[in-house]
């Protein structure tokens, strides 16, 4: 094991050995457990005694922990290993030309992802692939020309991603909602983002060299991630570790920034950290805290960024009806239209009864909506008054315990920040609509109509854009 760990710089002085050598055991283990792998490999060849020391497996347990985050002596497979001794040599072995403590981060956040994937959404947890090589780093640096940021290197040596679309429309099909970053479906626009693997990343970066090279000349720009619906497209500049996501203006240049640039140190020796780095470390956290979360689109799980929680998630309670909406900045719609700045967004809104719908002291098993009006408005100026009947053609009826009725829905805004809030039209009771002419009935209500409030909900270009 001495032999593999390099000595700090500068040898031990005889008389540091000495003093070591008359300490005694918990003191000894103490001042080994804190000189850290290195120098402790260095002692090792000083004496027996201090030998005999190092060799304590309880010492290599906790130079596994804090150097690499290891809880049990394993290989980078997962493999058992016979101590942790053992096991850190091998990890020494595997990622020594990396900084421990960023090969540490970028192993507890695959570790962490994979976790919540299994418990959460196992559908997409089966299309991660073992990780690459250093070999194929350096065939794909090769053919692309260019070397790839260290956190990104590293991510694809513990995981290459997920599995590449093919050929096959089918297998395409059974995998198409399985995107680890995500996405929504409003109307007939639909986005889903799979995290691309090492192969396909090399592919279509030279597809959009050809496509493109305007945009790409000289830019050392990677694509990392694609929708399989709608196009959405996200590129990491290896240059300086910024990562960015295509308008559908892309072929003209135009790309968002998707990470805060401050955030981005792509040559700190000890904590270099880039766009996508930050970027999935970002995604994670939300899914972790809940903010967002799986849904069912058809007969597929997918995960739905329209935000869960608050603040981005508002709530209210009228008569018994409750509200929840969010929205969703959309980046891939052109910025730019007729030389105007504009902003897509998507808002979801779900809308239940979670106990008695109550209308003038009588309690409703049901309701039913008949109409919406929204005020959406920008820097707190109404810029549109919306009215109409029901929801994307449909008029739900709400039942006491039943899930939320969910519809999503989307809204330009011409400069932001912006909101949105506004009412929707109920009839308590269970209701038949019928259509005489062009014009819609209420047949058999229960009660008088009543309006339900939508608290307002932001409309706003986020730090971290997915």
């Amino acid at each position: 094991m001495a032999s593999s760990l390099p000595p700090p710089p500068g040898d031990l002085m005889p008389s540091a050995e000495a003093g070591l050598e008359s300490m005694e055991g918990l003191a000894l283990d103490t001042v080994i457990s804190r000189a850290g792998a290195r120098p402790a490999a260095a002692l090792a060849c000083a004496s027996k005694r201090l030998r005999a020391a190092v060799a304590d497996d309880s010492v290599w347990r906790r130079f596994c922990a804090d150097d690499l985050g290891l809880d049990a002596p394993v290989d980078p497979d997962g493999r058992p290993l016979p101590s942790f001794q053992v096991a850190y040599k091998v990890w020494l072995e595997s990622f020594g030309m990396y900084p421990l403590p960023l090969v540490k981060r970028v192993k507890e956040f695959w570790s962490s992802m994979k976790s919540w994937l299994s418990e959460n959404f196992p559908e997409a947890f089966k299309t991660l692939c073992k990780g690459v090589s250093e070999a194929q780093l350096k065939s794909a640096e090769d053919d692309l020309g260019f070397k790839l940021p260290m956190p990104t290197k590293l991510l694809y040596r513990f995981c290459n991603a997920q599995l590449p679309f093919s050929d096959n429309d089918d297998a395409n099909k059974r995998i198409s909602t399985y995107g680890l970053i995500g996405g929504y479906a409003f109307y007939d626009h639909w986005a889903n983002v799979h995290l691309s693997p090492l192969e396909q990343i090399v592919e279509e970066t030279k597809e959009f060299y050809r496509g493109f090279p305007d945009v790409f000349y000289g830019r050392n720009l990677i694509v990392v991630a694609t929708s399989w619906f709608h196009p959405k497209t996200f590129l990491l500049n290896c240059s300086n570790g910024e990562l960015y996501v295509g308008t559908n203006h892309l072929p003209d240049g135009e790309m968002l920034p998707c990470v805060p640039k401050a955030s981005i140190k792509p040559t700190d020796n000890d904590f270099p950290q880039d766009g996508l780095l930050l970027w999935l470390e970002e995604h994670l956290r939300r899914l972790k805290s809940g903010m967002i979360k799986t849904r069912m689109l058809f007969k597929s799980r997918y995960i739905s960024l329209y935000p869960e929680a608050p603040p981005s998630c508002t709530s209210a309670v009228t008569n018994g009806v409750k509200v929840r909406a969010s929205a969703v900045f959309v980046p891939e719609y052109p910025k730019t239209v007729r030389r105007q700045e504009r902003c897509m967004y998507t808002y979801s809104i779900r809308m239940s009864v979670p106990e008695a719908c109550m209308l003038g002291g009588v309690y409703y098993s049901s309701c039913q909506l008949f109409s919406r009006h929204w005020t959406i408005r920008s820097r707190d100026r109404a810029v549109c008054e919306a009215n109409g009947e029901g929801v994307i053609g449909k008029y739900p009826v709400l039942s006491v315990g039943k899930d939320e009725f969910v519809y999503e829905s989307c809204t330009p805004l011409p400069e932001g920040p912006g909101s949105v809030e506004g009412s929707f039209s109920f009839v308590p009771g269970k209701y038949v609509l019928i259509l005489i002419e062009v014009y819609l009935w209420l047949s058999h209500p229960e009660g008088k109509p009543f309006e339900v409030m939508v608290a307002p909900f932001p409309l706003e270009v986020p730090e971290y854009i997915f």
